[in-house]
């Protein structure tokens, strides 16, 4: 008996290494027996899905594997398997991090949040709307997880100032400098958790350890532990407290879904867009803005409500009462929120410098080819196409690296260093990413791609709709436990075949399916906004899970109204694009 648990101990804890060899091996019988090049090619897609959905090894490591064995079956030279690790997509990276370190290096992200907080006022319903607004409006810009890091440091210090004005003992007492408390969550079981998290959208370590230190240094006679702060509080106050926090990891999902920068999927959609249908350019930033941003303002709605309901009361008469005499909770809540905000002081001329750099960059976004008239990229008539939104970032990235940041007064200084920029670029996600494109280049030079297509023909026979709201439904059961950016990597391939086998426009599948990608809500595990929030100790999972399948309802069926609605003349769903393929006796089945 003992010997066989030490076996199952064993095997247990090499249960990776087991996974890790166990899955080439079963997967042997396709290059071995079937011998084509379609077989080989699914052998690296399936051990590639395989590893990237169970971590076994690290995604970036994992993405590496077509450069080995592309060229080891002949499918590709690693010279051309090589040109597909850094596109377009990358510089568009490097541009957008570089604002975004600069926006978080001065401080702007709190600026921004914490006004548009004290606009809405300090009622419970309305300071979790205010916050939501202002997390889901800079992860439009910056990482989902960098604005998560940004903003849950104010979050805690209104929660806990709210607390205290309620209570009096140790539950009720301030966390001074809002460091995660180590009786909840050890710091290096936050760093675990991270670590392995699924969406490596954004470096570890920039949140790791959170806190403000604009107040008072703790008493060191206080004791270090203390009664849970959940025994203590009134249900009311710790179901704020868990509203609160869910409503901010959902946010940066949701307001990332806005922008092709804001999140992962959409830049890795953009870029295979690119290179799959390279006559395609119907999608740019200002129909993408056109098409998710109101799908962004509807979820942002109906998620605030849903969790109001959750977890708060079901009186909803807040949204029509007069403003009346305000609680000692909201009068502890307005007093932090206008504390933190004079400490501040008065705007600093680099956030003016990043908030024009930033306002510019949107600009030439939008404005570089609108679609419904000729934008600034016409003035270069004889390069059409040369011109895209990665030669805007990069270029005005590039300025924060040269304009000095304390102007004559001081020694030179640029606004931002290569050592801040660094901490900031997620590398994980660009190796990723290029490991995508390389097995998509692949499926398609192997002829992967149309014997999927074939193979999939028969789902002709269904209605459209229908086709594209099960396979939204199958990629937002698979995000909750793969890699948001992985996700996409591994269906993108799959579902453009799928599309031009029943003759549908690829972007009718492919904008709703990348969108859902982004919907990991149920687990602290399902991307790293949810592992931060749930670091801070008022959470625990059965109250993610119950709330985030809310979430994911609200976000899909927002996803395919959009797509049925407004998103038909946007970007002309309704027809079989020139830029596809068409695939001979195909199904005319149309939305």
């Amino acid at each position: 008996m003992r010997m066989l648990r030490s076996v199952s101990r064993g095997l247990w804890d090499y249960r990776s290494f087991i996974l890790i060899i166990l899955t080439p091996l079963l997967l042997l019988p396709l290059p071995l027996v079937i011998k084509t090049k379609e077989a080989e090619c699914a052998f690296v897609l399936l051990l590639m899905a395989v590893y990237w959905m169970t971590e076994v090894i690290p995604l970036s490591m994992t993405a590496m594997l077509p450069a080995i064995l592309f060229p080891a079956f002949g499918i590709m030279k690693s010279s051309s398997v090589a040109k597909e690790y850094f596109k377009d997509f990358h510089f568009l990276l490097v541009g957008v991090i570089c604002l975004a370190t600069s926006i978080e290096k001065w401080g702007l992200h709190r600026r921004v949040a914490l006004r548009l907080v004290s606009m809405v006022g300090v009622n419970p319903a309305w300071l979790m709307l205010g916050f939501m607004s202002g997390c889901a409006l800079l992860s439009m810009w910056v990482q989902n997880t960098s604005a998560v890091a940004m903003v849950m440091p104010i979050v805690e210090a209104v929660l806990q100032q709210i607390l205290k004005a309620k209570e009096s003992g140790c539950a009720g007492k301030v966390n001074p400098n809002l460091q995660l408390d180590e009786t909840d969550i050890s710091a290096e079981k936050i760093k675990e958790t991270v670590s392995d998290e699924k969406n490596p959208d954004v470096p570890h370590e920039n949140f790791t350890c959170v806190e403000i230190q604009s107040q008072p240094q703790p008493d060191p006679a206080q004791p270090a532990a203390c009664i849970p702060a959940a025994t203590s509080r009134c249900k009311r106050d710790l179901m704020m407290c868990k509203a609160m926090c869910l409503g901010i990891a959902y946010s940066s999902n949701i307001g990332g879904i806005s922008t092709l920068p804001g999140t992962s999927p959409n830049l890795i959609f953009s870029e295979y867009l690119n290179q799959i249908y390279p006559d395609c350019n119907c999608i740019n930033f200002g129909n993408w803005l056109l098409l998710c941003f109101p799908i962004s303002v509807v979820m942002l709605l109906l998620t605030w409500i849903w969790l109001y309901w959750l977890f708060i009361g079901s009186d909803f008469t807040f949204l029509w009462r007069c403003k009346g005499e305000q609680s000692e909770k909201e009068k502890a809540a307005r007093k932090v929120i206008e504390e933190e905000y004079k400490l501040l002081g008065a705007m600093k001329p680099q956030e003016i410098f990043t908030s024009v750099v930033f306002m510019l960059m949107v600009f030439l976004w939008l404005t570089r080819s609108p679609g419904f008239m000729s934008g600034w990229s016409s003035l270069f008539p004889h390069h059409t196409g040369y011109i895209t939104d990665a030669t805007v970032a990069l270029l005005l990235g590039l300025i924060f690296f040269i304009v000095p940041a304390y102007g004559l007064s001081r020694k030179y200084e640029a606004m931002i260093s290569w050592e801040e920029f660094q901490a900031s670029m997620p590398w994980k996600v660009a190796l990723l990413v290029g490991g995508g494109f390389a097995l998509a280049e692949g499926a398609k030079e192997s002829g992967l791609s149309m014997w999927v297509a074939e193979l999939l023909a028969p789902l002709g026979d269904l209605p459209v709709l229908a086709t594209v709201t099960v396979a939204c439904i199958i990629v937002t059961t698979m995000t909750e436990v793969t890699s948001n950016a992985a996700t996409i990597t591994i269906f993108l391939p799959i579902l453009s075949p799928l599309a031009e086998a029943i003759h549908v426009n690829p972007l009718y599948v492919l904008i709703p399916t990348t969108l859902c990608t982004s919907f990991s809500f149920l687990l602290p595990v399902s991307n790293p906004p949810n592992a931060v929030v749930f670091a801070y100790g008022h959470l625990t999972i059965m109250d993610m899970v119950k709330a985030g399948l809310g979430v994911n309802v609200i976000g899909v069926l927002a996803v395919m109204l959009a797509v049925a609605t407004w998103g038909v003349p946007l970007f002309s769903l309704d027809m079989y694009p020139d830029w596809a393929p068409v695939l001979p006796g195909h199904n005319s089945t149309m939305p």
